[in-house]
């Protein structure tokens, strides 16, 4: 199983920008579909953005669509989400998560929690008004 370091969180204004890194160890990270989740107080953990194995392929959830985007460097065993035009809705413990079983014949992504396999401890954004 891989482990799963974020970095990169902090306090921004609205409007600003911010990146976050996930960096893994521990596996063969190229065999895992990697996504972002955010979980806000009092609400449930929400997958936001989501890439397939060669970053190939992307999935952006509606309220960070145009704002957000998911990288990945295999290279580096690194995936990042670059996040501008932040808002205080967007405040949240933002997770990075790794899934491993995902069938080789469709997308390469993996759009559902329970599809992930390993979880980062989370960092959290927040962005003030």
């Amino acid at each position: 199983q891989v482990q799963l370091v974020e970095s990169g969180g902090g306090l921004v204004q609205t409007g600003g920008s911010l990146r976050l890194s996930c960096v893994a160890s521990g596996g063969t990270f190229n065999m895992y579909g990697m996504g972002w989740f955010r979980q806000a107080p009092g609400q449930a953990r929400e997958l936001i953005a989501a890439t397939s194995w060669s970053g190939g392929n992307t999935h952006y959830a509606d309220s960070v669509k145009g704002r957000f985007t998911i990288s990945r460097d295999n290279a580096k065993k690194t995936v990042y989400l670059q996040m501008n035009s932040l808002k205080p809705e967007d405040t949240a413990v933002y997770y990075c998560a790794a899934a491993r079983n995902i069938s080789p014949f469709g997308n390469g992504l993996a759009l559902y929690p329970q599809q992930y396999d390993s979880w980062g401890q989370g960092t959290q954004v927040t962005v003030s008004s």
